[in-house]
């Protein structure tokens, strides 16, 4: 696995697959998922109407793909992120589905790149560092089942892109590499 940190828009990150920390109800809303719908167009909303119709809501941890309308990737990977509520509620569990599942969903379609947002962290108010160790541990747990995958952390905040670059600063197998857009 090689790992990128960018700090910027993920809505402008060449990826085989971008990741989207969506709600239940995939029809958009604010943060990420409103800028992933605006840019992406109305072929992943469609798409998303389509999904919801057959299974009634995305539960939490659960990854669906679209298309990526008109954004540089060719799928989204929509993903609920759990809300926040003292860390008794299973939420690093769920957090880390998020990421797991798009991870597994990645190496089954064979993508060869995958960027993600900081689930979780915006509105459903995860602590961000908290955060930033359940990415770590699945980073670790998942390094050797995803050999060949570029995986992209994508962060508009500066100082969440901080926390990024301490998380992996000095590790020597992250193959990391860094930019901004």
């Amino acid at each position: 696995m090689d790992i990128q940190l960018i700090q910027g828009d993920i809505t402008k990150v060449s990826a085989d697959a971008i990741v989207n920390a969506a709600n239940s109800s995939l029809m958009g809303g604010g943060g990420v998922d409103g800028a992933i719908h605006r840019a992406g167009g109305p072929e992943i909303l469609a798409e998303c109407r389509e999904i919801i119709s057959r299974i009634g809501s995305c539960n939490k941890g659960q990854v669906v793909p679209t298309s990526a309308g008109r954004l540089k990737a060719r799928y989204v990977f929509h993903t609920v992120g759990p809300v926040w509520q003292g860390g008794a509620a299973g939420e690093a569990e769920l957090l880390a589905r998020c990421y797991e599942g798009s991870l597994e969903l990645a190496r089954e379609l064979g993508l060869s790149s995958i960027a993600f947002p900081a689930i979780s962290c915006g509105v459903y108010g995860y602590p961000k560092e908290e955060a930033v160790q359940v990415v770590r541990s699945v980073v670790d747990r998942w390094h050797e089942k995803t050999a060949g995958l570029t995986v992209i952390f994508v962060n508009l905040s500066r100082d969440m892109h901080r926390l990024y670059e301490k998380m992996f600063a000095g590790d020597a197998g992250a193959n990391l590499s860094e930019r901004k857009i």
